[in-house]
């Protein structure tokens, strides 16, 4: 593997300009690793467009899944256009390459009554692994927060009158997003009990040290314990579904697509598209429910 020094500058911007997490950070490191062992002697930077294409033609080769060899063509459109703005190289070799044909998904979400059972769920657990998981629960339905975004919530976060929440997101985005007054009452108790003992925690979700914030691997063990109490296999929930379900819900009573961006604070309204379908489906009980032919036969 032949590395350049390119590489390096590249992800130091990514951190630098936009704010990428460490975790985005190590996914390109390794998409940036993974394309540098396929050339062999050729440095990264120095790579043609037959370099790219015979490495795409490798990946579909040993059966990569279309999701996975898109994420890495991504990397490398964006790191090669860093190397084109930064007059590094006078061409971006990826520009004709085709993106792989990605299936058609829809976002997994919880119905409005699962919803409903897991919050009577975590109210009905004892303790402060009780007062965790009401509280997460009411605060990423009423929001659809990220995870990171949740877990990264300062104690004194919600003090006051809670009723919005400033939220940095993906690329040093803010954002401001509403606070259901459930949600701020299980935030407070939560806040009232985890401030009871000494050191007082930093954060709101605190973790097994006091100063730092609850793990995601924590967070997801106490979702598990929420849905099977709930009687829902915890295979189906997680925190990404609980934010497609405060999206879908919202579509479903209403909600209007740009709106819905700003809230889940997403930088393209393509990413948020996603959820069309629930507009299909309400716009389809609309008609039926409406139009005159609707009930002719």
């Amino acid at each position: 593997m032949t590395i350049d020094g390119h590489s390096e500058a590249f992800l130091e911007m990514l951190a630098a300009e936009r704010g990428a997490a460490p975790n985005t950070l190590a996914a390109y490191q390794a998409d940036l690793d993974d394309f540098s062992a396929s050339l062999g002697t050729t440095a990264p930077g120095r790579a043609s467009a037959t370099d790219l294409a015979a490495y795409l033609a490798a990946m579909r080769g040993q059966g990569f899944a279309a999701r996975t060899q898109a994420r890495r063509l991504t990397t490398l459109r964006q790191f090669f256009l860093f190397l084109l703005r930064e007059g590094i190289r006078p061409d971006n070799p990826t520009t004709d390459l085709a993106s792989p044909r990605l299936p058609q998904t829809l976002p997994k979400y919880l119905s409005e009554s699962e919803v409903d059972a897991l919050l009577a769920a975590a109210r009905a657990m004892p303790g402060l692994t009780g007062l965790k998981a009401n509280a997460g629960l009411e605060i990423l339905y009423a929001t659809g927060l990220r995870v990171s975004e949740l877990l990264g919530l300062k104690a004194g976060a919600l003090a006051g009158d809670g009723s919005i929440l400033l939220i940095k997101g993906k690329g040093g985005r803010e954002r401001i997003v509403p606070l259901s007054d459930l949600a701020r009452d299980a935030a407070a108790r939560l806040r009232h009990a985890a401030q009871k003992t000494k050191p007082y925690p930093d954060y709101l979700f605190p973790g097994r040290d006091r100063r730092a914030p609850m793990t995601r691997q924590g967070f997801a063990l106490l979702l598990k314990q929420t849905a099977l109490k709930a009687g829902i296999d915890p295979a189906r929930l997680s925190p990404h579904v609980l934010r497609h379900s405060f999206a879908s819900h919202l579509l479903a009573h209403g909600a209007d697509l740009r709106s819905l961006q700003k809230l889940l604070g997403h930088a393209d309204i393509a990413t948020t598209q996603i959820y069309t379908h629930v507009l299909a489906e309400r716009l389809n009980r609309l008609v039926a429910a409406h139009h005159p032919l609707a009930t002719l036969t």
